[in-house]
């Protein structure tokens, strides 16, 4: 389910090259997604809009897609002014869920969410 979920967000996103990582066409080499290892600051604006409507990449359950995109997106996110993180507030949200997930962030310093001014209240 995690690969077909991820080939879903590597088509909502417009990662459609194949390559020896991809879940998309061709002779898969690795099943890890280009998704996490193609994943920008560019690609910011697709991916808060695709986790609108969405607790977890793959819908509404923890699966190997969420694990994969955190490791993938960290050093992204903690690059993210207050403002960046309040403009992309599905990826802030989803991403402070992920790393709060018991056994996630491992070795990964933990990114500090500003809830009071990220979350208006209500929503978290």
């Amino acid at each position: 389910m995690a690969l077909r979920e991820l080939s879903s967000l590597e088509r909502f996103l417009g990662l459609k090259k194949p390559n020896k990582y991809s879940t998309q066409g061709g002779k898969k080499v690795n099943k890890t997604p280009n998704i996490v290892l193609t994943m920008s600051k560019c690609c910011c604006h697709d991916l808060n809009q695709y986790l609108e409507d969405k607790v977890y990449l793959a819908g509404n359950f923890f699966t190997l897609a969420d694990i994969l995109m955190y490791y993938g997106i960290h050093h992204i996110v903690v690059e993210l002014a207050v403002q960046e993180k309040e403009r992309y507030l599905n990826i802030t949200r989803w991403f402070d869920h992920i790393q709060h997930y018991p056994g996630v962030r491992h070795h990964l310093p933990p990114v500090v969410v500003l809830r009071n001014r990220v979350y208006p209240s209500g929503h978290y």
